[in-house]
């Protein structure tokens, strides 16, 4: 074990054995990564990985957590820089994609039926993330309404629901299939129908004045 892993704190190693587990889901499947496959990948003995999370069931929900932060940072990044209510949603759909695209594990971790069956609080964490996540798409539509970007019946909440529905949608699609073609090119494939159904006229990708 070299100096520089001795140096690190508490913190920085759960960080570091908590990277090691995304990589690995998204490399083997949560299923089969092993506590050892994690000391292994981060260098230190499977003993030091129970100092720092006491059963492999926390070290999943550390994982979600981590999912969430890091998803949840790069969607509101993406949502301030928007023009008005519909491009931040635009913004926020191409974000969460290409945070997806960048982290194979995601779907694998977050739609793990296994994963949430053994760890109802793992369960109970990705039902929060979900309906964070659609009260900000919510209040971007209730924004768009207020603007008359979108039509005035729209039902904000079900706006929402398909917004995270095709998100969803097209991470399990190429999950499965293997596609190679990015989610990018796919959400650019699939955007335009959800502002279609909207009610907008905008198209996806347009410049505003």
């Amino acid at each position: 074990m070299n100096e520089h892993r001795q140096r690190l704190s508490a913190e920085e190693r759960q960080e570091e054995i908590i990277k090691a587990a995304v990589e690995l889901a998204g490399e083997q499947g949560v299923d089969d990564v092993t506590t050892q496959d994690m000391a292994n990948a981060v260098g230190i003995t499977q003993g030091a990985i129970f100092r720092h999370f006491p059963t492999k069931d926390m070290i999943w929900l550390a994982v979600v957590h981590w999912v969430r932060g890091r998803l949840m940072s790069v969607v509101d990044t993406a949502a301030d820089q928007g023009s008005d209510p519909l491009d931040s949603l635009e913004k926020m759909f191409f974000a969460h994609l290409g945070f997806v695209d960048k982290v194979p594990a995601i779907p694998k971790l977050i739609f793990t039926d296994q994963l949430l069956k053994k760890n109802p609080k793992i369960k109970e964490l990705i039902r929060s993330i979900l309906a964070d996540y659609e009260a900000k798409v919510a209040g971007l539509i209730t924004q768009a309404k207020s603007q008359n970007l979108v039509r005035p019946d729209l039902d904000e909440h079900g706006a929402a629901i398909m917004f995270t529905g095709i998100i969803q949608g097209l991470v399990i699609r190429v999950s499965i299939i293997g596609a190679r073609k990015s989610l990018i090119a796919e959400g650019k494939l699939a955007f335009p129908i959800f502002l279609h159904g909207i009610g907008s006229a905008r198209m996806c990708g347009a410049k505003q004045d």
